[in-house]
Protein backbone atom coordinates (compact mmCIF):
# COMPACT_ATOMS: atom_id res chain seq x y z
CA UNK A 1 0.00 0.00 0.00
CA UNK A 2 1.83 3.60 -0.88
CA UNK A 3 1.15 6.39 1.52
CA UNK A 4 -1.08 7.70 3.00
CA UNK A 5 -3.00 5.07 2.07
CA UNK A 6 -0.93 2.64 4.22
CA UNK A 7 -1.97 4.19 7.82
CA UNK A 8 -4.30 1.20 8.16
CA UNK A 9 -1.40 -1.15 7.44
CA UNK A 10 0.71 0.55 9.92
CA UNK A 11 -2.27 0.52 12.79
CA UNK A 12 -2.95 -3.29 11.84
CA UNK A 13 0.67 -4.52 12.03
CA UNK A 14 1.40 -2.43 15.47
CA UNK A 15 -1.57 -4.00 16.93
CA UNK A 16 -0.43 -7.72 15.50
CA UNK A 17 2.65 -7.68 16.81
CA UNK A 18 1.83 -6.30 20.13
CA UNK A 19 -0.76 -8.64 20.81
CA UNK A 20 1.04 -11.72 19.35
CA UNK A 21 3.60 -10.29 22.09
CA UNK A 22 1.12 -10.20 24.76
CA UNK A 23 -0.17 -13.95 23.75
CA UNK A 24 3.06 -15.46 23.60
CA UNK A 25 3.72 -14.49 27.34
CA UNK A 26 -0.03 -15.39 28.62
CA UNK A 27 0.47 -18.71 26.91
CA UNK A 28 3.96 -19.77 29.33
CA UNK A 29 3.17 -22.61 31.32
CA UNK A 30 2.04 -20.66 34.94
CA UNK A 31 5.95 -21.51 36.70
CA UNK A 32 7.04 -18.73 34.56
CA UNK A 33 4.88 -16.70 36.66
CA UNK A 34 5.47 -18.19 39.54
CA UNK A 35 7.71 -16.65 42.66
CA UNK A 36 11.96 -17.52 42.70
CA UNK A 37 12.80 -20.28 44.70
CA UNK A 38 15.65 -21.18 45.90
CA UNK A 39 17.12 -22.92 43.13
CA UNK A 40 16.18 -20.06 40.59
CA UNK A 41 17.87 -17.62 43.49
CA UNK A 42 20.88 -20.15 43.51
CA UNK A 43 21.08 -19.89 39.56
CA UNK A 44 20.96 -15.73 39.48
CA UNK A 45 23.81 -16.03 42.16
CA UNK A 46 26.16 -17.57 39.89
CA UNK A 47 28.53 -16.02 37.01
CA UNK A 48 27.97 -17.06 33.37
CA UNK A 49 31.63 -19.22 34.41
CA UNK A 50 30.20 -20.88 36.77
CA UNK A 51 27.06 -21.71 35.21
CA UNK A 52 28.71 -23.03 32.05
CA UNK A 53 30.94 -25.03 34.50
CA UNK A 54 28.05 -26.67 36.18
CA UNK A 55 25.95 -27.66 32.50
CA UNK A 56 29.80 -29.19 31.82
CA UNK A 57 29.64 -30.94 34.96
CA UNK A 58 25.94 -31.78 34.25
CA UNK A 59 25.03 -30.16 37.73
CA UNK A 60 22.44 -28.31 35.87
CA UNK A 61 20.34 -28.34 33.02
CA UNK A 62 20.40 -25.35 30.20
CA UNK A 63 16.38 -25.60 30.35
CA UNK A 64 16.87 -24.78 33.91
CA UNK A 65 18.94 -22.00 33.62
CA UNK A 66 16.32 -20.71 31.18
CA UNK A 67 13.68 -21.25 32.73
CA UNK A 68 15.03 -18.66 35.65
CA UNK A 69 16.09 -15.96 33.53
CA UNK A 70 12.99 -16.00 31.42
CA UNK A 71 10.73 -15.62 34.69
CA UNK A 72 12.79 -12.85 35.32
CA UNK A 73 12.35 -11.54 31.79
CA UNK A 74 9.25 -11.68 31.79
CA UNK A 75 8.42 -9.40 34.98
CA UNK A 76 11.28 -7.33 33.92
CA UNK A 77 9.17 -6.80 30.74
CA UNK A 78 6.09 -6.21 32.94
CA UNK A 79 8.26 -3.35 34.67
CA UNK A 80 9.77 -1.34 31.42
CA UNK A 81 8.35 -2.67 28.39
CA UNK A 82 12.09 -4.05 27.37
CA UNK A 83 10.55 -7.01 25.32
CA UNK A 84 10.18 -7.44 21.83
CA UNK A 85 10.09 -10.60 20.00
CA UNK A 86 9.42 -13.44 23.17
CA UNK A 87 11.32 -16.39 21.90
CA UNK A 88 11.34 -18.47 25.21
CA UNK A 89 9.16 -21.53 23.45
CA UNK A 90 11.11 -21.82 20.92
CA UNK A 91 13.92 -21.56 23.37
CA UNK A 92 13.02 -24.40 25.34
CA UNK A 93 13.16 -26.69 22.35
CA UNK A 94 16.83 -25.12 21.49
CA UNK A 95 18.15 -25.73 25.16
CA UNK A 96 16.97 -29.71 25.00
CA UNK A 97 17.99 -30.15 20.76
CA UNK A 98 19.40 -27.00 19.42
CA UNK A 99 23.07 -26.00 21.57
CA UNK A 100 26.80 -27.19 22.31
CA UNK A 101 26.20 -28.67 25.70
CA UNK A 102 30.32 -28.73 25.53
CA UNK A 103 30.51 -25.11 23.96
CA UNK A 104 32.00 -22.01 25.91
CA UNK A 105 28.42 -20.75 26.67
CA UNK A 106 26.67 -23.84 27.43
CA UNK A 107 23.28 -23.49 28.40
CA UNK A 108 23.59 -19.63 28.83
CA UNK A 109 20.72 -17.55 27.96
CA UNK A 110 21.65 -14.59 25.70
CA UNK A 111 19.25 -11.65 24.60
CA UNK A 112 19.66 -9.61 21.60
CA UNK A 113 18.97 -6.14 20.24
CA UNK A 114 15.68 -6.58 18.40
CA UNK A 115 17.92 -5.72 14.80
CA UNK A 116 19.12 -9.32 15.31
CA UNK A 117 18.67 -12.02 13.03
CA UNK A 118 17.25 -15.44 14.27
CA UNK A 119 14.89 -17.77 12.04
CA UNK A 120 10.91 -17.50 12.12
CA UNK A 121 10.92 -14.41 13.49
CA UNK A 122 10.45 -10.50 12.23
CA UNK A 123 13.45 -8.37 12.43
CA UNK A 124 11.20 -4.81 12.45
CA UNK A 125 13.79 -2.49 14.40
CA UNK A 126 10.98 -0.71 15.44
CA UNK A 127 9.08 -0.31 11.42
CA UNK A 128 5.80 -1.30 11.04
CA UNK A 129 6.63 -2.16 7.04
CA UNK A 130 9.29 -4.98 8.60
CA UNK A 131 6.76 -6.84 10.34
CA UNK A 132 4.90 -10.08 9.38
CA UNK A 133 8.12 -11.29 7.41
CA UNK A 134 9.80 -13.93 9.67
CA UNK A 135 13.71 -14.52 8.53
CA UNK A 136 13.82 -18.03 6.89
CA UNK A 137 17.26 -18.90 9.35
CA UNK A 138 19.25 -17.69 11.69
CA UNK A 139 22.01 -15.12 11.10
CA UNK A 140 25.17 -15.30 11.94
CA UNK A 141 25.31 -14.30 15.58
CA UNK A 142 22.67 -16.63 16.39
CA UNK A 143 23.79 -18.97 14.77
CA UNK A 144 27.75 -18.24 16.42
CA UNK A 145 25.25 -18.43 20.00
CA UNK A 146 24.05 -21.36 19.68
CA UNK A 147 27.39 -23.40 18.56
CA UNK A 148 28.86 -21.86 21.38
CA UNK A 149 26.41 -23.30 23.56
CA UNK A 150 24.21 -20.36 24.23
CA UNK A 151 20.44 -19.92 23.67
CA UNK A 152 18.67 -16.86 22.16
CA UNK A 153 15.47 -16.67 24.04
CA UNK A 154 13.83 -12.94 23.87
CA UNK A 155 14.68 -10.05 21.84
CA UNK A 156 14.61 -6.05 22.68
CA UNK A 157 13.07 -2.87 22.45
CA UNK A 158 15.07 0.15 20.52
CA UNK A 159 13.79 3.55 19.10
CA UNK A 160 12.66 3.52 15.71
CA UNK A 161 15.46 5.07 13.36
CA UNK A 162 18.07 3.87 15.88
CA UNK A 163 19.55 7.00 16.31
CA UNK A 164 17.91 7.82 19.74
CA UNK A 165 19.49 6.95 23.14
CA UNK A 166 15.78 6.52 23.67
CA UNK A 167 13.57 3.80 23.17
CA UNK A 168 10.04 4.36 22.01
CA UNK A 169 8.33 2.78 18.59
CA UNK A 170 4.84 2.11 17.54
CA UNK A 171 5.34 -1.00 17.02
CA UNK A 172 6.45 -2.07 20.51
CA UNK A 173 5.89 0.93 22.50
CA UNK A 174 7.89 3.15 24.96
CA UNK A 175 10.55 0.80 26.88
CA UNK A 176 11.34 2.61 30.29
CA UNK A 177 14.41 3.03 32.63
CA UNK A 178 13.86 0.60 35.93
CA UNK A 179 15.44 2.87 38.30
CA UNK A 180 12.78 5.66 37.26
CA UNK A 181 9.74 5.09 34.88
CA UNK A 182 10.09 8.51 33.91
CA UNK A 183 13.14 8.20 32.48
CA UNK A 184 14.48 6.42 29.16
CA UNK A 185 16.62 3.16 29.86
CA UNK A 186 19.42 4.42 26.70
CA UNK A 187 19.04 3.81 22.97
CA UNK A 188 18.93 2.47 20.68
CA UNK A 189 19.35 -0.66 22.95
CA UNK A 190 17.66 0.67 25.87
CA UNK A 191 15.55 -2.78 26.10
CA UNK A 192 18.42 -4.73 26.63
CA UNK A 193 20.19 -2.58 29.32
CA UNK A 194 16.58 -2.07 31.09
CA UNK A 195 16.59 -5.56 30.79
CA UNK A 196 19.95 -6.63 32.33
CA UNK A 197 19.65 -4.08 34.88
CA UNK A 198 16.54 -5.58 35.94
CA UNK A 199 18.18 -8.69 36.54
CA UNK A 200 16.37 -10.73 33.30
CA UNK A 201 19.54 -11.66 32.25
CA UNK A 202 23.32 -11.77 32.55
CA UNK A 203 24.39 -11.43 29.15
CA UNK A 204 23.05 -9.63 25.80
CA UNK A 205 23.85 -8.10 22.28
CA UNK A 206 23.73 -4.73 21.06
CA UNK A 207 25.07 -2.17 18.42
CA UNK A 208 26.44 1.01 18.58
CA UNK A 209 26.94 3.54 16.08
CA UNK A 210 27.19 6.96 18.16
CA UNK A 211 26.73 5.46 21.61
CA UNK A 212 24.45 2.85 21.53
CA UNK A 213 25.97 -0.17 23.88
CA UNK A 214 27.42 3.09 26.29
CA UNK A 215 24.64 5.35 26.66
CA UNK A 216 22.13 2.44 27.35
CA UNK A 217 24.41 1.00 29.76
CA UNK A 218 24.96 4.60 31.75
CA UNK A 219 21.68 5.54 32.32
CA UNK A 220 20.56 2.10 33.01
CA UNK A 221 23.34 0.76 35.69
CA UNK A 222 24.83 -1.99 33.15
CA UNK A 223 28.57 -3.07 32.00
CA UNK A 224 28.81 -2.64 28.08
CA UNK A 225 31.57 -2.83 25.66
CA UNK A 226 32.18 -0.70 22.21
CA UNK A 227 34.11 -3.07 20.31
CA UNK A 228 36.30 -1.73 17.18
CA UNK A 229 35.04 -2.56 13.74
CA UNK A 230 36.17 -5.94 12.51
CA UNK A 231 35.89 -7.49 16.19
CA UNK A 232 32.15 -8.80 16.31
CA UNK A 233 29.81 -10.33 13.36
CA UNK A 234 27.52 -7.75 12.40
CA UNK A 235 26.13 -9.62 9.31
CA UNK A 236 22.45 -10.87 9.45
CA UNK A 237 21.09 -7.86 11.27
CA UNK A 238 18.92 -5.63 10.26
CA UNK A 239 19.31 -1.58 10.09
CA UNK A 240 17.17 1.84 9.46
CA UNK A 241 20.36 3.17 7.52
CA UNK A 242 21.65 -0.49 5.11
CA UNK A 243 24.74 1.18 3.25
CA UNK A 244 25.11 3.88 6.19
CA UNK A 245 29.30 3.60 6.23
CA UNK A 246 30.81 6.77 6.94
CA UNK A 247 30.53 6.10 10.58
CA UNK A 248 30.13 2.09 10.84
CA UNK A 249 27.71 0.57 13.27
CA UNK A 250 29.55 -2.03 15.31
CA UNK A 251 27.64 -5.13 17.19
CA UNK A 252 28.97 -5.49 20.72
CA UNK A 253 28.39 -7.10 23.80
CA UNK A 254 26.42 -5.91 27.35
CA UNK A 255 26.40 -7.65 30.68
CA UNK A 256 24.72 -7.26 34.21
CA UNK A 257 28.57 -7.44 35.83
CA UNK A 258 32.07 -7.08 34.33
CA UNK A 259 33.28 -11.31 34.76
CA UNK A 260 30.45 -11.53 32.54
CA UNK A 261 31.35 -9.25 29.93
CA UNK A 262 34.43 -10.21 30.14
CA UNK A 263 34.52 -13.87 29.92
CA UNK A 264 31.58 -13.30 27.32
CA UNK A 265 33.59 -11.74 24.98
CA UNK A 266 36.41 -14.28 25.50
CA UNK A 267 33.83 -16.97 24.76
CA UNK A 268 33.09 -15.04 21.34
CA UNK A 269 36.45 -14.20 20.13
CA UNK A 270 37.18 -18.34 21.14
CA UNK A 271 34.88 -19.68 18.33
CA UNK A 272 36.59 -17.92 15.87
CA UNK A 273 33.92 -15.51 14.21
CA UNK A 274 35.55 -14.76 11.12
CA UNK A 275 34.32 -18.19 10.34
CA UNK A 276 30.72 -16.93 11.00
CA UNK A 277 30.72 -13.31 9.13
CA UNK A 278 33.19 -12.02 6.01
CA UNK A 279 33.68 -8.82 8.50
CA UNK A 280 35.37 -10.08 11.28
CA UNK A 281 38.88 -9.92 11.49
CA UNK A 282 40.88 -13.10 11.97
CA UNK A 283 42.09 -11.92 15.30
CA UNK A 284 42.58 -14.50 18.72
CA UNK A 285 41.77 -13.78 21.65
CA UNK A 286 45.32 -11.85 22.59
CA UNK A 287 46.47 -13.18 26.65
CA UNK A 288 49.08 -10.62 25.85
CA UNK A 289 47.43 -7.40 25.89
CA UNK A 290 45.14 -8.53 28.99
CA UNK A 291 48.09 -9.72 30.69
CA UNK A 292 49.71 -5.75 30.03
CA UNK A 293 46.19 -4.47 31.38
CA UNK A 294 46.29 -6.85 34.20
CA UNK A 295 49.82 -6.61 35.07
CA UNK A 296 51.42 -3.59 34.99
CA UNK A 297 52.14 -1.59 37.89
CA UNK A 298 51.37 1.85 36.99
CA UNK A 299 49.12 3.29 34.36
CA UNK A 300 48.86 6.62 32.70
CA UNK A 301 45.74 8.10 32.60
CA UNK A 302 43.66 10.87 30.67
CA UNK A 303 40.34 12.49 32.63
CA UNK A 304 38.03 14.87 30.71
CA UNK A 305 34.98 16.37 33.01
CA UNK A 306 31.32 16.98 32.57
CA UNK A 307 28.44 17.60 34.64
CA UNK A 308 28.17 17.70 38.77
CA UNK A 309 26.57 14.08 38.87
CA UNK A 310 29.00 12.79 35.88
CA UNK A 311 32.01 14.59 37.51
CA UNK A 312 31.88 12.83 40.80
CA UNK A 313 32.07 9.42 39.11
CA UNK A 314 35.01 9.92 37.30
CA UNK A 315 36.63 11.57 40.89
CA UNK A 316 35.48 8.60 42.99
CA UNK A 317 37.39 6.68 39.62
CA UNK A 318 40.35 8.85 40.00
CA UNK A 319 40.57 8.93 43.75
CA UNK A 320 40.90 4.96 43.46
CA UNK A 321 43.50 4.77 41.28
CA UNK A 322 45.72 7.69 42.28
CA UNK A 323 45.00 5.26 45.70
CA UNK A 324 46.93 2.37 44.04
CA UNK A 325 49.49 4.37 42.63
CA UNK A 326 48.63 5.31 39.24
CA UNK A 327 49.09 8.93 37.46
CA UNK A 328 45.84 10.69 36.71
CA UNK A 329 46.38 13.79 34.35
CA UNK A 330 43.51 16.09 32.83
CA UNK A 331 44.10 15.99 29.13
CA UNK A 332 43.29 18.55 26.53
CA UNK A 333 42.72 16.06 23.05
CA UNK A 334 41.99 17.35 19.34
CA UNK A 335 39.20 19.04 19.07
CA UNK A 336 35.55 17.06 20.25
CA UNK A 337 33.48 19.48 18.44
CA UNK A 338 35.22 19.07 15.19
CA UNK A 339 34.72 15.09 15.51
CA UNK A 340 31.00 16.02 15.86
CA UNK A 341 30.44 18.20 12.98
CA UNK A 342 32.09 15.83 10.78
CA UNK A 343 30.74 12.25 12.27
CA UNK A 344 27.08 14.18 12.15
CA UNK A 345 27.57 15.15 8.29
CA UNK A 346 29.01 11.86 7.51
CA UNK A 347 25.71 9.83 9.32
CA UNK A 348 23.04 11.86 7.67
CA UNK A 349 24.77 12.12 4.36
CA UNK A 350 21.98 11.40 2.58
CA UNK A 351 19.41 13.78 4.01
CA UNK A 352 18.04 11.58 6.46
CA UNK A 353 16.36 10.17 3.00
CA UNK A 354 17.31 6.15 4.26
CA UNK A 355 15.93 5.91 7.51
CA UNK A 356 12.52 8.07 6.86
CA UNK A 357 12.13 5.65 3.40
CA UNK A 358 10.93 2.75 5.98
CA UNK A 359 7.70 5.03 7.73
CA UNK A 360 4.53 4.59 7.13
CA UNK A 361 1.94 7.01 7.41
CA UNK A 362 0.68 8.17 10.65
CA UNK A 363 3.72 6.57 12.15
CA UNK A 364 5.50 7.90 14.95
CA UNK A 365 8.97 9.02 15.15
CA UNK A 366 11.58 9.79 17.92
CA UNK A 367 12.03 13.30 18.57
CA UNK A 368 15.76 13.30 18.47
CA UNK A 369 15.89 12.14 14.77
CA UNK A 370 12.49 14.07 14.03
CA UNK A 371 14.53 17.30 14.94
CA UNK A 372 17.52 16.42 12.87
CA UNK A 373 15.02 15.82 9.96
CA UNK A 374 13.22 19.42 10.49
CA UNK A 375 16.65 21.20 10.04
CA UNK A 376 17.85 18.88 6.91
CA UNK A 377 14.38 19.61 5.22
CA UNK A 378 14.55 23.84 5.63
CA UNK A 379 15.66 25.31 2.36
CA UNK A 380 19.06 25.60 2.37
CA UNK A 381 18.35 29.72 1.32
CA UNK A 382 16.46 29.85 4.56
CA UNK A 383 19.29 27.35 6.05
CA UNK A 384 22.08 29.81 5.38
CA UNK A 385 20.05 32.79 6.82
CA UNK A 386 19.54 30.97 10.26
CA UNK A 387 22.97 30.22 10.50
CA UNK A 388 23.77 33.89 10.32
CA UNK A 389 21.15 34.68 13.06
CA UNK A 390 22.45 31.92 14.99
CA UNK A 391 26.01 32.97 14.69
CA UNK A 392 26.14 36.85 14.68
CA UNK A 393 23.01 37.29 16.59
CA UNK A 394 23.14 34.58 19.46
CA UNK A 395 26.86 34.56 19.11
CA UNK A 396 26.41 30.69 19.17
CA UNK A 397 29.22 29.14 17.37
CA UNK A 398 28.68 25.84 18.37
CA UNK A 399 25.50 25.41 17.26
CA UNK A 400 25.88 27.93 14.04
CA UNK A 401 28.92 24.92 13.04
CA UNK A 402 26.74 22.40 13.10
CA UNK A 403 23.76 23.82 11.21
CA UNK A 404 25.90 25.74 8.79
CA UNK A 405 26.83 22.44 6.22
CA UNK A 406 23.66 20.46 7.39
CA UNK A 407 22.24 19.20 4.22
CA UNK A 408 22.16 16.03 1.80
CA UNK A 409 25.47 15.97 0.56
CA UNK A 410 26.68 14.90 -3.05
CA UNK A 411 29.51 12.46 -3.93
CA UNK A 412 32.14 14.96 -3.90
CA UNK A 413 30.84 16.17 -0.37
CA UNK A 414 30.85 12.96 1.12
CA UNK A 415 34.48 11.85 -0.05
CA UNK A 416 35.66 15.44 1.25
CA UNK A 417 34.34 14.44 4.62
CA UNK A 418 35.73 10.97 4.26
CA UNK A 419 39.42 12.35 4.07
CA UNK A 420 38.22 14.69 6.91
CA UNK A 421 37.63 12.17 9.03
CA UNK A 422 41.01 9.94 8.47
CA UNK A 423 43.14 13.53 9.01
CA UNK A 424 41.24 13.80 12.40
CA UNK A 425 41.96 10.44 12.85
CA UNK A 426 45.39 10.63 12.21
CA UNK A 427 45.83 13.71 14.42
CA UNK A 428 44.40 12.02 17.45
CA UNK A 429 46.96 9.01 16.93
CA UNK A 430 49.63 11.20 17.12
CA UNK A 431 48.18 13.29 19.99
CA UNK A 432 47.70 10.04 21.87
CA UNK A 433 51.24 8.90 21.37
CA UNK A 434 53.78 11.64 21.05
CA UNK A 435 51.41 14.10 23.16
CA UNK A 436 49.17 12.59 26.09
CA UNK A 437 51.53 8.87 26.13
CA UNK A 438 48.37 7.79 28.08
CA UNK A 439 47.78 4.14 28.85
CA UNK A 440 44.17 4.85 28.33
CA UNK A 441 41.35 7.50 29.07
CA UNK A 442 38.42 8.29 31.19
CA UNK A 443 35.32 10.75 30.41
CA UNK A 444 31.56 10.72 31.00
CA UNK A 445 29.63 8.40 28.62
CA UNK A 446 27.25 11.29 28.32
CA UNK A 447 26.86 15.21 29.27
CA UNK A 448 24.39 13.97 31.82
CA UNK A 449 22.92 10.69 33.45
CA UNK A 450 19.44 9.38 31.85
CA UNK A 451 17.24 11.88 29.55
CA UNK A 452 13.44 12.09 30.70
CA UNK A 453 11.10 10.35 27.72
CA UNK A 454 11.03 12.74 24.37
CA UNK A 455 13.86 14.19 26.19
CA UNK A 456 16.13 13.88 22.99
CA UNK A 457 14.13 16.29 21.47
CA UNK A 458 16.78 18.64 22.84
CA UNK A 459 19.30 16.32 23.65
CA UNK A 460 19.66 14.99 19.89
CA UNK A 461 23.60 16.36 19.44
CA UNK A 462 24.58 16.15 22.68
CA UNK A 463 26.43 12.64 22.49
CA UNK A 464 29.67 14.10 21.45
CA UNK A 465 31.42 11.41 24.22
CA UNK A 466 30.05 8.42 22.34
CA UNK A 467 30.02 9.53 19.22
CA UNK A 468 33.78 10.85 18.80
CA UNK A 469 35.27 7.16 19.54
CA UNK A 470 32.80 5.78 16.80
CA UNK A 471 34.53 8.19 14.33
CA UNK A 472 37.77 7.15 15.92
CA UNK A 473 36.75 3.46 16.05
CA UNK A 474 38.35 3.28 19.49
CA UNK A 475 37.50 0.54 22.19
CA UNK A 476 35.27 1.87 24.67
CA UNK A 477 34.01 0.46 27.77
CA UNK A 478 31.50 1.29 30.68
CA UNK A 479 31.76 0.93 34.10
CA UNK A 480 28.78 2.23 36.02
CA UNK A 481 30.06 3.87 39.19
CA UNK A 482 27.46 5.53 41.53
CA UNK A 483 23.65 6.82 41.43
CA UNK A 484 22.59 10.70 41.35
CA UNK A 485 22.73 11.96 44.76
CA UNK A 486 20.10 15.21 45.10
CA UNK A 487 22.41 16.14 47.91
CA UNK A 488 25.98 16.05 46.35
CA UNK A 489 24.55 16.77 42.22
CA UNK A 490 23.20 20.19 42.25
CA UNK A 491 24.54 22.38 39.69
CA UNK A 492 26.79 24.94 41.70
CA UNK A 493 25.04 28.73 42.22
CA UNK A 494 27.50 29.96 39.64
CA UNK A 495 25.68 27.55 36.64
CA UNK A 496 24.13 30.39 33.79
CA UNK A 497 22.30 28.12 31.54
CA UNK A 498 21.52 31.37 29.22
CA UNK A 499 25.53 31.42 28.88
CA UNK A 500 25.37 27.94 27.15
CA UNK A 501 25.79 27.17 23.85
CA UNK A 502 22.77 24.96 21.73
CA UNK A 503 24.79 22.16 22.42
CA UNK A 504 24.99 22.24 25.97
CA UNK A 505 21.67 23.96 26.55
CA UNK A 506 20.35 20.47 25.20
CA UNK A 507 21.94 18.62 27.26
CA UNK A 508 21.58 20.78 30.65
CA UNK A 509 17.79 21.69 30.02
CA UNK A 510 17.09 18.25 31.79
CA UNK A 511 19.24 18.43 34.54
CA UNK A 512 17.60 17.77 37.78
CA UNK A 513 19.41 16.24 40.65
CA UNK A 514 16.35 16.06 42.81
CA UNK A 515 14.23 14.43 39.90
CA UNK A 516 17.31 12.04 38.90
CA UNK A 517 17.71 11.04 42.09
CA UNK A 518 19.02 7.25 42.46
CA UNK A 519 19.48 7.14 38.11
CA UNK A 520 22.59 5.30 37.54
CA UNK A 521 25.85 7.28 36.56
CA UNK A 522 28.96 5.53 34.69
CA UNK A 523 32.12 5.97 33.04
CA UNK A 524 33.60 5.80 29.81
CA UNK A 525 37.33 3.81 29.93
CA UNK A 526 38.90 4.43 26.70
CA UNK A 527 41.67 2.47 24.96
CA UNK A 528 43.11 2.87 21.28
CA UNK A 529 41.91 0.58 18.50
CA UNK A 530 41.37 -2.92 18.77
CA UNK A 531 42.39 -3.08 22.34
CA UNK A 532 39.32 -5.25 23.33
CA UNK A 533 41.34 -7.16 25.82
CA UNK A 534 43.25 -4.54 27.17
CA UNK A 535 40.38 -2.11 27.93
CA UNK A 536 38.58 -4.69 29.47
CA UNK A 537 41.39 -5.71 31.45
CA UNK A 538 41.70 -2.07 32.70
CA UNK A 539 37.91 -1.97 33.65
CA UNK A 540 39.05 -5.05 36.61
CA UNK A 541 42.35 -2.31 37.29
CA UNK A 542 39.99 -0.14 37.90
CA UNK A 543 36.40 -1.73 39.39
CA UNK A 544 38.98 -3.69 41.95
CA UNK A 545 40.36 -0.18 42.99
CA UNK A 546 36.87 1.09 43.77
CA UNK A 547 36.02 -2.11 45.76
CA UNK A 548 39.48 -1.41 47.54
CA UNK A 549 38.37 1.79 48.59
CA UNK A 550 34.79 1.42 49.43
CA UNK A 551 32.98 2.62 46.14
CA UNK A 552 31.91 -0.10 44.09
CA UNK A 553 28.59 -0.27 42.11
CA UNK A 554 25.36 -1.57 43.73
CA UNK A 555 23.49 -3.74 41.04
CA UNK A 556 19.68 -3.48 41.16
CA UNK A 557 18.44 -5.77 43.13
CA UNK A 558 16.47 -8.82 41.36
CA UNK A 559 13.11 -8.84 42.77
Amino acid sequence: MIPPFDYSDHKRACQRKQLERATRIANLPTNYRSPLSYEDRRILGKSIEELVQDVHKQILQPIDILRTYSKVAVKAHERTNCLTEVMIPEAETWAEHGINRKGPLAGIPVSLKDSIAVGGFDVSVGYSCNTGKPYAKDGPVARLLKDAGAIPYVKTNLPVTLLSFESTNDVWGRCTNPHNSEYSPGGSTGGEAALLAFGGGRIGIGSDVAGSVRAPAHFSGIYSLRCSTGRWPKMGMNTSMPGQEGIPSVFSPMARTLGDLTYFSRSIISMKPWKYDHTVHPIEWREDQEKDGTDRKKFKLGVVDPAPACSRALEQIASALRSEGHEVVDVDPPSPYEALVIASQLLNSDGCKTFRSFFRTGEWNDPGPAQMNFYMKIPRPFKYLYYLWVKYVRRDDIWAGLLRNWHKKSAFEQWKLVAQREAYKAKWHEWWEQEAKIDFMLTPPNATPAVPHEGMKDAVSSCGYTFMFNLLDYTCGIIPVTHVDRAKDQLPATFRFKDLNGVAKGAYKHYDANKMHGLPVAVQVVGQRLQEEKVLAVMQRIEDALEKNGGKYELMEIE
